[in-house]
């Protein structure tokens, strides 16, 4: 039979229990507050103020004029003017930019062509036909910036320009770079690579040191001559090899069933994948030396996680977050692979071009490596 008291005594003694491990009372209230705030505050899929550049071929006061009205929508913002089309696709590959605006020399011309409001439109074969004024070459591989930019395209031009919305005739022509049909699952794919590689490496090395002590061969790795930095560099390097297996399986699965595109070189892709899963698993190691068991490694784990997932971009646009937000993303190796992971396969950009987020993951490995061995101690507490 059931008995209460007894009931009662494991309850108490379960609330002790939490309440000495500082650590999983920590994570019960941090997780459903980060997430709260995550959501609440950092995801917003009404994307403003994309990054955009402009080629402005007719550098006019008309042009210079489209281009105010552009960034009053707020959807955009101009953050470089180039002076070929050229350099600004270069940018787009390098994900420096989103987008770029081209101002065709013929702009006053094409604006001209257009019916005058007031005015009663001259018959078709008297007049030349309509235009639009401008092109707008967009990064096509993330859908819901492009789908944003997409959105200017039947602009009205009306106070400014005098030319009245035409359903037949858009204000700007837009044109898709890298997934033309819009297709989400090219975006998602290699994202996935990310949030995959962000869940295995840091899980399995941030039980790593704490699997030891539960075990009891930290007792023995202390009586050997093994130096804390072989230790580290020991415990990462069976799982470098895991990591580019789950890289060749979900990226060869995608192009098998989903038909994804490989743009870059396959060079690349490794050495970036290399980057990504060492400061991963450096990061596990961290974790490894804060916890003190298995639940509380895990618990971090997913603490790292969720803004992984939520912040790198993978799910929602980097670019729609508020700027604290974007703060916080750089921060995690997951954005800077994010990016370098999409810009090879989709883009084919190089390393050169991505520089930025190579070297930020190579300073995140190396600071990594030595704050992992500098906690480890070789002795017992």
């Amino acid at each position: 039979m059931l008995s209460l008291s007894r009931i009662m005594a494991i309850l108490y003694k379960e609330l002790l229990q939490l309440k000495r491990d500082k650590m999983t009372f920590g994570m019960v209230v941090m997780i459903p507050l980060v997430q709260l705030v995550l959501f609440g505050y950092a995801i917003n899929t009404n994307v403003r103020d994309i990054p955009v550049g402009v080629v402005d071929q007719a550098r006019n006061g008309l042009s210079a004029t489209l281009i105010d009205m552009v960034q009053a929508t707020q959807v955009v913002r101009v953050t470089q003017y180039y002076d070929d089309i050229e350099t600004a696709e270069a940018e787009i590959r390098a994900a420096r930019i989103s987008a770029v605006l081209i101002i065709p020399h013929d702009l006053a011309a094409r604006v001209a062509r257009s019916p005058a409001i007031g005015l009663e439109s001259p018959p078709t074969g008297d007049r030349p036909s309509a235009r639009p004024v401008a092109q707008w070459v967009v990064d096509g591989s993330d859908t819901v910036v492009a789908g944003a930019i997409k959105s200017l395209r039947a602009m009205p031009l009306t106070e400014v320009l005098r030319r009245p919305p035409n359903a037949q005739t858009p204000t700007f022509e837009t044109t898709l770079l890298y997934n033309p049909a819009q297709r989400t699952v090219v975006n998602i794919v290699p994202g996935l690579v990310a949030v995959i590689l962000t869940m295995t490496m840091v899980m399995f090395t941030s039980a790593a040191i704490v699997r030891e002590r539960e075990q009891g061969n930290l007792e023995m790795i202390i009586n050997t001559p093994v130096r804390s930095m072989e230790l580290m560099l020991g415990k990462i390097a069976p799982f470098l090899v895991i990591g580019l297996l789950q890289v060749a399986l979900i990226l060869g699965l995608g192009r098998l069933l989903f038909s994804i595109p490989f743009n870059g070189s396959l060079l690349t892709l490794t050495l970036a994948t290399i980057l990504f899963i060492v400061a991963s698993l450096t990061l596990g190691l961290v974790l490894s030396t804060i916890a003190r068991t298995q639940l509380q490694s895990m618990q971090m784990t997913i603490f790292i996680l969720l803004p992984s997932i939520l912040l790198s971009g993978f799910m929602f646009p980097y670019e729609g977050m508020p700027e604290v937000a974007q703060w916080i993303a750089e921060a995690l190796p997951a954005t800077h692979f994010m990016r370098m992971i999409r810009g090879v396969v989709l883009r084919d950009a190089s390393l050169l071009e991505m520089y930025r987020d190579a070297l930020w993951l190579t300073g995140f490995c190396i600071a990594g490596l030595g704050i992992a061995a500098l906690r480890f101690k070789k002795h017992l507490d």
